[in-house]
């Protein structure tokens, strides 16, 4: 098995690993990326992402999307794992815990004083692995989302009251 940054032509077994992801967690009409969106997000210009595969002879088996976050107290950056995601029938082989790695040590090297990622709290297999990897979870902390309407919504919102002089302080 090699685990290696993604390559551009990687990008539709990724994709298709990604929709493998939602049907695992139970969602699989919720993807709506694209070929074409994730190339130019994981090699355009700028990209703000990056992906590893794991590989074994030739074939991509699993996969790890991830892109830097900052902490504000420790004054670095750090990972956030949007994606970890490995083809059932090659999981129980060590390749979760490759990609998982690849990425702790990508930390250590780069200084980054983190790696993270949520987990769907029904997610018990993963859950379990991720502890037996000495991951905590931060049962202080709560996930929040502003999405579809809601978001719609309130950035409308947010557009009015910067207009009308009376944008809220932070």
């Amino acid at each position: 098995m090699q685990i290696r940054p993604a390559r551009r032509e990687d990008v539709p077994v990724i994709l298709e690993l990604i929709h493998d992801l939602a049907i695992y967690e139970k969602e699989p009409h919720a993807v709506k990326n694209t070929v074409e969106a994730l190339e130019a997000n994981l090699f355009g210009e700028h990209p703000a992402i990056f992906a590893h595969v794991a590989e074994e002879r030739g074939t991509v088996q699993g996969f790890a999307l991830w892109f830097l976050n900052y902490s504000t107290w420790e004054g670095v950056h750090g990972i956030y794992l949007e994606d970890l995601y490995v083809r059932p029938e090659a999981r129980a082989r060590g390749i979760g815990k490759a990609l998982l790695r690849t990425l702790a040590e990508t930390a250590v090297e780069r200084g980054y004083a983190r790696v993270e990622w949520c987990v769907l709290n029904w997610n018990e297999p993963s859950i379990r692995f991720y502890k037996s990897l000495g991951a905590l979870p931060q049962d202080d902390w709560t996930t929040f989302r502003l999405t579809g309407g809601a978001l719609a919504s309130f950035g409308g919102a947010a557009e009015t009251a910067n207009t009308a002089g009376t944008e809220p302080s932070a």
